[in-house]
């Protein structure tokens, strides 16, 4: 029997991916945004494809200020921008 991998939608494009080839944003409890590419951070958790039209797609309609419940400064918005496929 195979391990079960997990599905997670994208944000922007709402389509089901595994987990692993998306990004995950991370809002902790002190309010920092940021990527966590180990999966594992405490806080509440967004996912998102990992290419820059999905990203732009999100920045567009807002889905991240939805995810977070608040709204997201622009500079953190390029800020993520920048350090996605790094």
């Amino acid at each position: 029997m195979s391990k079960k991998i997990p599905l997670r939608m994208c944000i922007a494009c709402r389509t089901m991916k595994e987990k692993n080839e998306l990004l995950r944003i991370v809002k902790n409890k002190q309010g920092e945004i940021f990527i966590d590419k180990s999966f594992k951070a405490n806080g509440r958790g967004a996912y998102i494809c990992n290419n820059g039209n999905c990203f732009d797609k999100c920045i567009k309609s807002k889905s991240l200020n939805r995810a977070f419940k608040c709204e997201i400064p622009v500079e953190l918005l390029e800020e993520l921008k920048q350090n996605m496929n790094n």
